[in-house]
């Protein structure tokens, strides 16, 4: 068998109906819209989500909660994310971008606790827990609230 001599399974491939095209295709003249009214002229239709005239569900089911618009996005990363980094480094916004650890659109940055570190790093981030606060001086790093 050869390249050339490839072809679909018989009865896999059919021809689309071309509508409107003369009344021996059966489907000529009105082209299956039927005659008159709004779905049988060009643009005609309704829009998503219309009920014809009856009240949209959007609108008869209740409406639950709230957005609040004044949240924050703060992302959180752990102590033990840290561990990428090497002894002695500056850990600021710019440092956890690059390495991957924060992405996208933020309002800030908080350091929390969660798993140990045997080495001393100096912390710029906006917040940060007690506990990891504790943990990072405790091997001799310095924590700098920006």
């Amino acid at each position: 068998m050869r390249l050339n001599e490839l072809s679909p399974a018989a009865g896999s491939k059919k021809s689309k109906n071309r509508k409107g095209r003369g009344v021996g295709s059966g489907n000529g003249k009105t082209a299956g819209r039927g005659t008159k009214g709004y779905n049988s002229r060009s643009g005609g239709g309704v829009r998503p989500g219309y009920e014809g005239g009856q009240m949209p569900i959007h609108r008869r089911l209740p409406k639950r909660g709230f957005t609040n618009i004044f949240s924050k996005k703060i992302v959180t990363i752990n102590i033990r994310d840290l561990k990428r980094f090497e002894s002695g480094s500056v850990v600021d916004e710019a440092a956890l971008v690059a390495c991957g650890l924060v992405k996208g659109a933020r309002d800030g940055i908080k350091l929390l606790g969660l798993g140990d570190i045997e080495y001393p790093l100096t912390i710029k981030v906006n917040s940060i827990s007690k506990n990891a606060k504790q943990k990072i001086e405790a091997v001799g790093g310095n924590v700098e609230v920006v």
